[in-house]
């Protein structure tokens, strides 16, 4: 599919229009200012970046995080992964990248590969201790639990406690031995009840901003680094 998907109707159930532009911002499933999320076709996470500069199958992806690819680069091709706010939907996107001064990333060939209701963050799985903080209800406290995956915008938790859909609580992770804890504010989105009696819970961050996320992302890659390092 191409980057621009212009929706025709009859011209009897529409009065006489003018051509719409090709970078009318009304018309994209893609904008510029949107996150996105830069990985390798084999799920590779190569860094986050905000699209900007978006001018047909062009564009530009200003670096958020850090990257192990050098400044000299090969143009490569990658999958671009963002969710659109206005369409509330994740956004999958193929391009070629190559390396621009100032940390950003030219992009040519740009185009959506699709759209879905899913999550549109990458996930990494871990297997961390953490503990979650009810400040109300019958699991009042803080409880243990495990750090199951995290992304930008959420995680997965396992735990013994039966929390409910819309219950707040307090996440308090170390992702790294060297770095100090991270407490977030989170939600319960999704529950799964797993036959050993346990549970798992998909959970949204609540209240980030932007140097919050910033702050995620760059301890995501530095855990992504590490595990590499073991295998």
């Amino acid at each position: 599919m191409k980057l621009f998907g212009l929706f025709s109707k009859h011209a009897k159930d529409r009065p006489a229009q003018p051509p719409a532009q090709a970078d009318d911002p009304q018309e994209l499933e893609v904008y510029s200012g949107m996150r996105v999320e830069v990985t390798t076709f084999e799920g590779q996470l190569l860094f986050v970046a905000k699209l900007l500069g978006l001018h047909g199958s062009q564009a530009q992806l200003h670096q958020y995080s850090q990257t192990e690819l050098p400044e000299d680069s090969e143009p490569l091709r990658v999958r671009i992964r963002g969710y659109s706010d206005r369409e509330r939907k994740a956004v999958y996107m193929e391009g070629v990248i190559s390396p621009a001064p100032k940390n950003t990333w030219s992009v040519e060939e740009l185009t959506v590969c699709k759209t879905g209701n899913d999550r549109a963050f990458f996930r990494l799985a871990t297997n961390l201790d953490a503990t979650a903080t009810m400040f109300s209800g019958l699991e009042m406290g803080e409880k243990p639990c495990k750090l199951l995956n995290i992304s930008v915008g959420g995680a997965s938790i396992g735990s013994e406690c039966r929390y409910h859909h819309g219950d707040k609580f307090l996440l308090k992770v170390k992702l790294l031995e060297d770095r100090p804890v991270s407490a977030i504010f989170s939600q319960v989105m999704r529950i799964v009840e797993k036959e050993d009696g346990r549970f798992e819970y998909g959970c949204q961050f609540l209240e980030l901003t932007e140097d919050d996320q910033e702050k995620i992302t760059q301890n995501i890659f530095a855990v992504q680094r590490q595990q590499r390092g073991r295998s």
